[in-house]
């Protein structure tokens, strides 16, 4: 029944890593479309003659991202991902942990019955 258990952590492991890189793909094409939106919105600003300094280039820049609701939306969804992947990384670290502590188990076992039969042995049992 142990060895079964033992059997089963690989996988899940595996699966649960799989989770955590798909999650940072997403996350890199969110930040990528994030960066995207941003340099648009500098561009913007950027070549805006009647801005006459920085203040006003980055309230105009604060400005286009506010209106945008593709920015808006993006920027949901990276706080989602980035909660998603922080969860599936702490999912990850507990199926480690698990297996780590079924190991264990299995050892002390194993040990405890070689002690016992070592034990049977000596008292010819």
């Amino acid at each position: 029944m142990l060895t079964k258990q033992l059997n089963h952590y690989p996988a899940a492991i595996a699966q649960a890593a799989q989770r955590v890189n798909e999650i940072d793909s997403q996350l890199m094409a969110v930040q990528h479309q994030i960066n995207r939106f941003e340099g648009n919105a500098d561009r913007a600003a950027a070549f805006d003659m009647d801005l006459k300094n920085d203040a006003q280039r980055k309230a105009r820049r604060f400005e286009v991202l506010l209106v945008n609701q593709e920015y808006q939306k993006a920027m949901d969804t990276l706080i989602q991902l980035t909660t998603e992947k922080a969860n599936a990384v702490a999912h990850l670290e507990y199926l480690r942990n698990l297996f780590s502590v079924a190991k264990l188990e299995a050892r002390l076992t194993i040990a405890q019955q070689l002690t016992d039969f070592e034990s049977h042995e000596l008292v010819g049992l």
